[in-house]
């Protein structure tokens, strides 16, 4: 990892330089490719703005670059918020790029299943599958299809009158019995 310093207006101590060049190494931490990192302070002597302001500019392979900004009055704190910022945004692709590469279900489907063991599974599915052969019902009558109703666990019926239009009778959740 290259590290620069760039001073405007700010002249770097042997204690500024070991301070910033130690913050920056705790970024490898999070073992991406990090190709070089820029840093440029510089002081602001405005009647508005006093103080320094510190940018990083990091560049990673492969990846966007991270370019972080943070002012206050003191460098100290200046550099400590920056670090802080900058491994939040490195701990976010971290993150990411550890959970985008997790195996998805196409994989393990191609692990777990052959070719042939998709043949044989596709020939269980079809012996599940039962035809069934229709009656043709003659019209009946709902009392009938009442009694029958009562006597049997089912929730509904399905039957045809003697208008010869299909109905329905079912059980109520009140125990009645309605007839759609």
């Amino acid at each position: 990892m290259n590290i620069s310093l760039v001073g405007r207006q700010v002249d770097f101590t042997e204690p500024i330089k070991e301070y910033i060049n130690n913050s920056i190494e705790t970024l490898s931490k999070y073992n991406l490719d990090i190709i070089s990192v820029t840093v440029i302070a510089s002081k602001q002597d405005t009647k508005r703005k006093h103080g320094v302001t510190i940018e990083f500019t990091i560049n990673l392979a492969a990846k966007n670059t991270i370019v972080i900004k943070q002012r206050d009055d003191e460098l100290y704190a200046a550099v400590d918020l920056a670090i802080d910022r900058a491994q939040k945004a490195l701990r976010r692709l971290h993150d990411r790029e550890v959970d985008h590469h997790r195996v998805g279900i196409n994989e393990t489907k191609a692990e777990h299943i052959s070719t042939s063991d998709i043949k044989d599974e596709y020939e269980k599915l079809e012996d599940e599958i039962v035809p069934l052969e229709l009656d043709l019902y003659k019209p009946r009558e709902a009392a009938e299809v009442l009694e029958e109703l009562k006597e049997s666990d089912k929730q509904f019926e399905i039957f045809i009158d003697n208008d010869g239009k299909t109905r329905v009778l079912y059980k109520r959740n009140d125990g009645r019995f309605g007839l759609y």
